[in-house]
Order: structure tokens, then C-alpha cells, then sequence
């Protein structure tokens, strides 16, 4: 390269240099805006991704196998294998939520296994200990804890009638009366030890534990194998070791036999964080949950933080369409306009991206108190957050930064790539922005219909991809869309005296300036419309399905009450019926757009005997009188998605893994509150880990009083108009928060938005407005007119987000709940209040300079 290029080089990097700096000091005001969003984007992506490296990090919390070197537990997870089509066959997995155990022979392979210093045995049952529940275990598997129990007095049990209990339960010498297997069973046991282990633990002698297991139907079944190694065998020997023992002996799980056939149940041997998965069921299904939570929850900020940023940063150039056209006439080359507004966009976006990263951290670890606040998270699962972890926010913010950059170079390309001679001339919105509209508008209201065609997280996915799509769509036709409304509103504006003529005059003008007031407006309405509207219709229409099946006059609960207790009560005088419930989980398997899947439900187990005078389902095909086991009742709508009817056969695995076929003997409606599948009471519980505490709803005879029933279960709980039953999803309080978190964030966003577009155009009419007060508009009609306008913004703003959420929010609505979308009218009123305030003050706030004063009149 010459000298002399080089020069020029230099001197056209200053020239860049220069412009930047000028630029970046006289718009501070249109900068703050594009740094609010960058920095709020970067801050609730640096969080989210926070929160994502800490689930795929997460594991079950190790406590009662925390001195345990292994621990042998069944295969705690299902799986199926189908062909998708025109693909390979493909498998997925699901966890399970009731214990599969261990055969007991499997005990003693483990302890031949080289390199094992001892194998400890571990069962635990339901016991009830002074009408309180409680948990039986072996006093010898307390050697598996990281500590063993210590004995603050007394001696551990020995003998078929001894037993250790918690502080404060009873005294050493006490004779305590315990009731196991079922609650009518029981035995008086004498208390040898006090222990500083939990209240609600009653250690037994190894024999007896055993025989107690074996009375609750768990003969030859142990829940886990404690494995204790010799020094210095590593963990990964000793679990290759006792693996291979295992497998020799062909030892499987003790659901194998009942498995689907592509659904092998090897024993696992565990090892490191993975042994609190043999204690927490729940933790190690609840990760993945978390994961796909977090995964849509990113995706939707991604593309509103997208929208948003690219709206702020547009506006704030387009303000300066002038001053870049200048430029360019004045001799400015693009590669310099180019750079020039690059580096100063860059310049914001750095700061504003590092300053959203250095919030994430704090802000991550808020999100993690408040999901284990309000129960979202399992007990038992460990969300882990290392030191590297913190640096996981730079990624996110990069993404921010690049963001904001490629659009700051797009929104100046016409101004790099016109001629000098034309870079003053307006230019408007080209027909291919309407084509490319009218056709997002179009795949958003497809998008709609098949979303009606699907169920469950289908028909959600396909609710939030149309209303993505038609909300893009309305951002493109924004000026379009702000003529037709103005065509509507202009008439009666008006109406409203000079004011009203002046704003609908103003608007009808600058119908492109409307528009972009009007895109953030539609954005915050239509995306919080369906994220709030989605689950309120849901949750509204199975709140009202529970309230319509109770026809129960009371309920009878707690440890106190016997297993057998329906029966008994069933008999008592003036109870005119009674059903006993228990909820549970399956795993139904099938495809999924064509893919294989294994979905996880709650159900409920009832006694079918008069169902329907304390617990009315609502049939539609069939009677429940048949349900027994073998048997199931199936809801309306899942029974037309696996195209079933009474006399058909439904094929599902338990919650223990155990795959059956069950004939269908009724249909009914009410599945949003009873859950997709009723079992008979006997089914459901035989694969149940733990029996469930008795809960029995009864019907009482006109006059009769519920005092016999206080009387017949002194320990029981009597519940006068029960609450209603209803099924809850294992994800549903992780749903209600991160959708809150959601709405939070869309609207923080989407405020942004409107403040920055409606501040920067009111900034930009400053000569307008100074002109009008020359003319003589005085300080009342002038604010009367932009009240005007801000309504103008806001109704047509509402309205359109609405119609782009309508359509969605309708076909998710009938597919899933059989009703309209509900919205509490509060949320609603919410909405338009956010909305209506900040258009106004947005509108208001920035051209009180304009208003202050007395203006001389024109003639002066």
C-alpha cells in the first residue's frame, strides 16, 4: 500500500472515529433507550442461561446413601422406541415417580462381589406411631448415612419387639403401639433408644423390618443395596465390578417382568451425586422439565428481546435519517456512514450488555429462591452453581451485542448505498415489507388451526408460534395497519373539538410514525395475552370441572384412618355412599408429530361403587360401575386422540414402570379436573410405592349428621364440604412461576419499547409543536392533542394485539379446555392500564418543553 492510502486509511478512521463520538454525545436521549433494552435483555438472558447451567448440572441431594461407596436401586426411568416417519427408529425415555426395587437375592451376589467390604440391605414402609405418619426402617442402614445415627440414650434394638424413635417421640422403656401394613394391623413395641435422627423415623431390627416390609405386600423386594467398599478401590472399579456380578446373574428389577418388551429394566449401580436418585425419586425427572421450561422461556425473550431491541435501536437511526442523509451528500462514503454508526452502537451496546451480565448473577440466584420458595423445585434436587458458572453471562451478553449491532448496520443501509444526490428524499414502506406481512399473517392463522388439530404441549407450542408470527406480522404491516385504524378513529377524534381534529390530522399524516408507536404496543398485548390467558383458561375451566364433579357431604382423612375404611364406612348409619381416591401418575406412550413420546399424567384411583354420588365424572359413553382392575374410564378428549371407545383397549405403564393393557368401560368429561385416566382404587395403589394416605369422600342421607364418622375414626380428619379433588401436574407450580417470570419480562420489555419509540417521535416533533404554538395553538389544545394521540396509540395498539392473541388464544382454547379464553379481569385491566399509562407519559413527558412558555405571536 502507498504512503499516500495509508493516509487516507487514517484519516478515514478518525472521520469514523469522530462521528461516533459526536453522535453517541448528541443522542444520549435516543441511546438511553436502545441501552435500557440491551441492558434488560442481556440481564434476563445472562439469568436464564444461569438457571439452565445449573439444571443440566443438577442432581438429587445425597443424604441417606451418603456413606454408601454404591448403592444398587432399579431403573427409576421407562423408555419406548417407534420410528418417526420416514427415519430411524428413535427412543425416549421418561422417569418413573413410584420406587422400583431391588430382589432381594440380588444381597447376596453384591457381597460375594471382590473389593466389597459390605452390603447393607435398606426397606422402608409406612408405620403409624401415635396417629402420626412415619417411616420404618432397618436400624442397620443407618450405617449408610455419611454419619451413623447417634443414640442420645438407650441401646439400638435387638430383639422382634424393640424399636429406636426420635427425640421427643417417646421415652427409652416406653411400650408404643405401631400400625403398619395397613392401618389396622398393629403391634405394641418396646422403645430401647432414643435417636437424634428425624421424628418421623421408627428404626427397627433387620428381621423385623423385613417381616414388617413383607406385610406391605414387599416380600422378597428391597428399595436399595448399600455397598461399602474395601480401601482404596475407586468407585469407578467398584461399580464396573458389581455391574458385571450383576449382570451374570441376570438380575434385573423386580418390575422386569411386567415391562414392555423394548423396556429392559437393568439394576443400576450408583455411584457420586448419582446415589440421592436411590433416595429422591422426583429430582432426576424433574431436570429435564426444568430444562425445556427454561429452553421456551429463553427462545420467547430471545425474540421479543430481538423485536425490541431492533425497534429502539431502528427508531433512534431513524430520527437521524436527515443527519445520515446529509452525510452522505456532504461526501461521507458508506463504508465510513457504516462504521460510523457501528462503532456507536457498539460503544452502548458493550457497556449496556456488561451492566445486564454483572446483574445476572444476583438476579439468577433471586430466580432459584423464588422457585424453592414457592415448591417449584423437587425436594432433593441440587441445583449446583460453580465459580465457572458466573462467566456463562458473557455469552448471552456477546448475543446482545451482536444483536443490537447487525441492526444498527441494517437500519443505515439505505442511507450507505443511496447516491449522494437522492439521500435526502423520503422514501416509503416498499411492497415487498406488505407482501412478506400479509404472509406471516397468513402461516400465524394456519399456525392457529392446526394448533386446534393438536393436544396438549402441542397445541401450546402451536398457540405461541402463531401469535409470534402474527405479532411479526403486524410490526411489518405497522404503517398499513395505522391508516386502517385511523380511517376507524379518525371520525370520532374529529369530534372532539380543534385538539381532536389536530391529533387525527397529526396521525393520518404520519401514518409510518404511528405505526411504530403502535408494533411495541401490539407485542406487549398479544404476548402477554397468551401466556396469561393460556393458563387462566386452563386453570379456570379445571377449577370449575372439580367444583361440578364434588358431590361429596364430607371427607375423611389421615393416618388415623384404616386402609379398609371405605367399606366400613359405607356401612355406618345415615352414609348414603362412599368412594375412596388416590392420586398417582402414568406414562402413556405414543407419537408426537411423528415422533415417539412418553408423556407423564396425574390420575386418580377411585372405588367405582355409586362414583358418581360423591365424585361425578361426567360420562358420556359407558358406565364407571365396571371400573375394577383391568379396567379404565378414559377423558373425552384423549380418548379421540388414541381413537378409543368403550369395549377398546388402551395400552400404559404405571408409575413403577409395569405396562398394561386395559379395557376401556366409559368415557367422560370432566378430564381437566380428574385427569385423563381413572384406575379403580386397587389398580392404581398396587403400583404405588408407598400406599397413599387414606382419603374417602361420602355421601350423606338427607338429616344424617357427620358425627358417626368422628366417632368411628377417633384419629381421623372430617371435612365438612370438602375441597374439591382435582389432579395437579408435577410441573404446574414450575409453570405458574416461570410464566410470571415471563410476563414480567415481556413487559418490562415491551415498556421499554413504547417509552423509547413514543419519547424519541415526541422528542423528534419538538418544531412541529413549536410551530403550532407560533400559529397559535395554546398550551390546553396542544396537550389535549397528544392526550389524543396517546389514546389513538393505545386503543388501536390494544386492540390490534388483541385480534393478533384472539385467533391463538382460540384455537388453544378449544382444543384444550372445550370453552373461550378466560382472563381474570383483573390481569385484563392490568394490561390496559400499563399500556394506557405509558403511551400517555411517553407522549406527555417529552414535549412539556414545547408546551412551557408564551410564545410570541407570529407577526413579532
Amino acid at each position: 500500500m502507498k504512503r499516500g492510502d495509508r493516509r487516507d486509511v487514517v484519516r478515514g478512521g478518525g472521520v469514523v472515529a469522530l462521528l461516533a463520538a459526536r453522535g453517541a454525545r448528541t443522542h444520549r436521549r435516543a441511546w438511553a433507550a436502545v441501552f435500557a433494552a440491551l441492558a434488560l435483555g442481556s440481564l434476563l438472558l445472562g439469568t436464564l442461561g444461569l438457571a439452565a447451567g445449573s439444571a443440566a448440572l443438577g442432581h438429587a441431594r445425597v443424604e441417606r446413601y451418603a456413606g454408601a461407596d454404591a448403592v444398587v436401586a432399579g431403573t427409576q426411568s421407562t423408555r419406548y422406541t417407534a420410528k418417526p416417519w420416514g427415519s430411524e427408529a428413535r427412543t425416549v425415555r421418561a422417569g418413573l415417580m413410584e420406587r422400583v426395587r431391588v430382589p432381594a437375592r440380588a444381597l447376596d451376589v453384591v457381597r460375594q462381589v471382590p473389593g466389597v467390604r459390605a452390603a447393607v440391605a435398606d426397606v422402608a414402609f409406612p408405620v403409624t406411631v401415635r396417629g402420626s405418619a412415619a417411616t420404618g426402617r432397618p436400624w442397620g442402614a443407618t450405617r449408610l448415612a455419611s454419619a451413623p445415627t447417634r443414640l442420645l440414650e438407650g441401646q439400638p434394638p435387638s430383639g422382634a419387639r424393640e424399636i429406636v424413635v426420635g427425640e421427643g417421640v417417646a421415652r427409652v422403656g416406653d411400650r408404643l403401639s405401631i400400625a403398619y401394613g395397613t392401618a389396622s394391623a398393629t403391634d405394641t413395641y418396646t422403645v430401647t433408644g432414643v435417636s437424634a435422627d428425624a421424628r418421623r423415623t421408627v428404626h427397627f431390627s433387620r428381621d423385623e423390618a423385613h417381616r414388617l416390609a413383607e406385610r406391605a405386600g414387599r416380600a422378597g423386594e428391597l428399595d436399595a443395596i448399600g455397598v461399602l467398599a474395601d480401601s482404596g478401590v475407586p468407585d469407578a472399579v467398584l461399580r464396573t465390578r458389581v455391574r458385571d456380578a450383576l449382570d451374570a446373574a441376570q438380575l434385573r428389577d423386580v418390575s422386569a417382568p411386567h415391562r414392555a418388551d423394548d423396556d429392559p429394566a437393568p439394576l443400576r449401580v450408583l455411584t457420586g451425586d448419582a446415589r440421592g436418585e436411590a433416595e429422591f425419586l422426583a429430582a432426576a425427572p424433574a431436570r429435564m422439565p426444568l430444562l425445556q421450561v427454561l429452553a421456551s422461556l429463553a427462545s420467547v425473550v430471545v425474540l421479543v428481546g430481538v423485536l425490541v431491541v431492533t425497534s429502539t435501536v431502528a427508531q433512534a437511526l431513524r430520527q437521524r435519517a436527515r443527519e445520515l442523509a446529509l452525510l452522505r451528500a456532504v461526501g461521507a462514503t458508506p463504508w465510513q456512514l457504516r462504521r460510523a454508526v457501528g462503532r456507536e452502537v457498539g460503544r452502548i451496546a458493550v457497556l449496556a450488555a456488561a451492566v445486564g451480565a454483572v446483574g445476572a448473577v444476583p438476579a439468577y440466584l433471586a430466580l432459584r429462591a423464588l422457585l424453592v420458595g414457592r415448591g417449584a423445585v423437587p425436594e432433593g434436587l441440587e441445583l449446583p452453581f460453580p465459580p465457572w458458572l458466573a462467566a456463562a453471562p458473557l455469552g448471552t451478553a456477546g448475543l446482545m451485542v451482536l444483536i443490537a449491532w447487525l441492526t444498527a448496520l441494517g437500519c443505515c443501509a439505505r442511507a450507505a448505498r443511496t447516491r449522494p444526490a437522492e439521500a435526502l428524499r423520503e422514501e416509503e414502506p416498499g411492497r415487498a415489507r406488505q407482501l412478506t406481512g400479509c404472509v406471516l399473517l397468513g402461516l400465524g392463522a394456519a399456525s392457529a388451526g392446526a394448533g386446534a388439530l393438536q393436544h396438549g404441549a402441542a397445541a401450546a407450542a402451536a398457540a405461541s408460534a402463531s401469535a409470534l408470527t402474527m405479532v411479526i406480522g403486524c410490526a411489518l404491516l405497522g404503517p398499513w395497519l395505522a391508516r386502517g385504524a385511523m380511517r376507524v378513529l379518525g371520525a370520532p377524534m374529529r369530534r372532539l373539538g380543534v385538539g381532536g381534529r389536530l391529533a387525527a390530522s397529526a396521525c393520518t399524516a404520519n401514518a409510518a410514525r404511528l405505526g411504530a408507536a403502535i408494533t411495541p404496543v401490539v407485542l406487549v398485548t398479544a404476548f402477554v395475552l397468551v401466556q396469561l390467558a393460556g393458563g387462566a383458561t386452563l386453570g379456570h375451566e379445571a377449577a370449575a370441572q372439580a367444583r361440578d364433579a364434588a358431590r361429596a357431604d364430607v371427607a375423611v382423612s389421615g393416618h388415623g384412618v384404616p386402609y379398609d375404611a371405605v367399606e366400613r364406612i359405607r356401612r355406618l348409619p345415615g352414609v348414603a355412599a362412599a368412594t375412596a381416591v388416590a392420586h398417582g401418575t402414568v406414562v402413556v406412550p405414543g407419537k408426537e408429530l411423528g415422533e415417539p413420546s412418553l408423556e407423564r399424567l396425574p390420575v386418580l384411583g377411585v372405588t367405582a361403587h355409586q362414583l358418581a354420588r360423591t365424585l361425578d365424572p361426567a360420562v358420556r359413553e359407558g358406565s364407571t360401575d365396571g371400573l375394577r382392575p383391568g379396567t379404565v374410564a378414559v377423558g373425552t378428549e384423549r380418548a379421540r386422540t388414541l381413537g378409543v371407545r368403550p369395549g377398546d383397549h388402551v395400552q400404559l405403564r404405571f408409575g413403577d414402570g409395569s405396562e398394561a393393557r386395559l379395557r376401556v368401560v366409559a368415557t367422560y368429561e370432566r378430564a381437566l379436573a380428574l385427569g385423563d385416566f381413572l384406575f379403580s382404587y386397587e389398580e392404581l395403589t398396587r403400583h404405588m410405592s408407598v400406599p397413599p394416605p387414606v382419603r374417602v369422600l361420602a355421601a350423606l342421607a338427607p338429616g344424617a349428621s357427620p358425627m358417626s364418622l368422628s366417632t368411628a375414626f377417633p384419629g381421623a380428619r372430617v371435612e365438612r364440604d370438602p375441597v374439591p379433588e382435582r389432579v395437579r401436574a408435577e410441573d404446574q407450580a414450575l409453570g405458574e412461576v416461570l410464566t410470571a417470570v415471563a410476563v414480567t419480562a415481556i413487559g418490562g420489555f415491551t415498556v421499554i419499547a413504547v417509552l423509547s419509540t413514543l419519547t424519541l417521535i415526541s422528542v423528534g416533533r419538538g418544531p412541529e409543536l413549536r410551530q403550532l404554538r407560533l400559529a397559535g395553538a395554546d398550551r390546553r389544545r396542544l396537550r389535549r392533542m397528544l392526550l389524543l394521540e396517546s389514546a389513538a396509540t393505545a386503543t388501536a395498539g390494544l386492540s390490534l394485539g388483541t385480534a393478533a392473541a384472539a385467533l391463538p388464544l382460540l384455537a388453544f382454547a378449544l382444543s384444550a379446555a372445550g370453552r373461550l379464553p378466560w382472563l381474570p379481569p383483573g390481569q385484563g385491566a392490568l394490561i390496559v392500564a400499563v399500556v394506557v399509562l405509558t403511551t400517555a407519559s411517553a407522549t406527555l413527558l417529552p414535549a412539556l418543553g414545547a408546551l412551557r412558555g408564551s410564545y410570541p405571536v407570529a407577526a413579532r
